[in-house]
């Protein structure tokens, strides 16, 4: 397998897609956030079993529609999907893996960890209110640190995304003005800033511009060697992004309280808590045109969530809990049949 860092940047995702061969061959398209786990999962059973994943890493909006347009296996997105259109498209949704979304800078003489944000402060930069790196309200959160007078180069995603979804959703829960003018959703009118696309997009132009700030999953942040900030969190705690404070943010998340388990996981409590952790969601039709494609699918995602929990921790990624994993895969057999009404998957765990 090649490095993951060179399946990461490159920005596309054919390092990991695996020429359609045969009829069993997965396809599926949307979330970036994910992206560098489905890729490391897919090499893997390729290997074991001989099936391979053609994933494109396009985001989640796209990833919404191919779904729903019926021209892939399965959709994936960091946005969940509300029961009426779940009902109304005919799809079942559930929860892959988590991960957190960390605020990424690229200022000289700055290293990982160093700069402490809060959630007030992160919004006024991306609102466009502070506009320079020595700001007092930054200058205060930081005392003793050396902020440069450099103008803030905002970096934010131009595609419909699910990354972008949690990110103001959480800037929404802290920050009034936010709310009121800018809101919320996969796609937002941005104040300030340049677009690029996909996490990938994001990493890459903070990476190469001085006095940048942008947001991506963690897994981009930490093989990318971007610079990431600690966030001072809901209980007024300042932790760094750790697969232990995802963990925290997920401890008392209650799956089975939204249709489609879309539970959001901004802003949680819990003195430990990373407060931008976010699941990443699969989208999959009840009746599948192709069932053979679809019960190969299923199978993937079985063996992901019972062999794939190392890899995911190794990429700081949360596997999903077993209670979880155990009510998914009852769903699995319940909802999603062929044609004929026979169910495409077997519990058998």
């Amino acid at each position: 397998m090649k490095p993951l860092k060179t399946l990461i940047t490159a920005g596309a995702f054919a390092a990991c897609a695996v020429t359609m061969a045969n009829a069993q061959d997965i396809s599926g398209a949307g979330a970036t956030f994910p992206y560098p786990i489905y890729a490391k999962w897919a090499d893997a059973y390729k290997k074991e079993t001989n099936v391979g994943l053609n994933y494109q890493s396009i985001g989640s909006g796209g990833g919404i529609k191919q779904i729903e347009a019926k021209t892939v296996t399965f959709g994936a997105s960091d946005a969940p999907l509300k029961g009426a259109e779940l009902e109304k498209e005919g799809l079942v949704q559930f929860p892959m893996v988590m991960g957190g979304i960390v605020p990424v800078v690229n200022i000289s003489g700055v290293t990982p960890g160093e700069l402490v944000l809060d959630g007030p402060t992160l919004a006024k930069i991306f609102l466009g209110d502070i506009k320079n790196w020595n700001d007092p309200a930054i200058a205060k959160l930081n005392p003793g640190a050396k902020l440069p007078s450099q103008a803030i180069a905002v970096v934010h995603r131009s595609d419909g995304s699910g990354t972008t979804f949690n990110f103001t959703d959480y800037l929404q829960k802290v920050s009034a003005d936010w709310k009121s003018k800018v809101g919320s959703n996969t796609a937002v009118e941005w104040p300030v800033g340049i677009g690029a696309k996909g996490n990938e997009g994001v990493s890459n132009n903070v990476g190469q511009t001085q006095g940048s700030i942008g947001y991506v999953e963690y897994a981009y942040a930490k093989q990318n060697k971007l610079t990431y900030t600690k966030m001072i969190n809901k209980e007024g705690k300042t932790v760094a992004p750790t697969m232990e404070a995802f963990q925290a943010a997920a401890a008392s998340a209650d799956w089975n309280s939204v249709p489609g388990y879309g539970v959001i996981l901004s802003d949680q409590p819990g003195a430990g808590s990373w407060p931008m952790t976010a699941a990443t969601w699969i989208l999959i039709h009840k009746q599948p045109q192709d069932s053979a494609s679809a019960a190969s699918a299923l199978k993937f995602f079985d063996w992901a969530y019972h062999n794939g929990g190392k890899m995911a921790e190794e990429l700081d990624y949360v596997p999903m809990p077993s209670n979880v994993v155990s009510s998914v895969e009852q769903t699995w057999a319940k909802d999603i049949k062929d044609a004929g009404g026979k169910p495409l998957y077997a519990l058998s765990h």
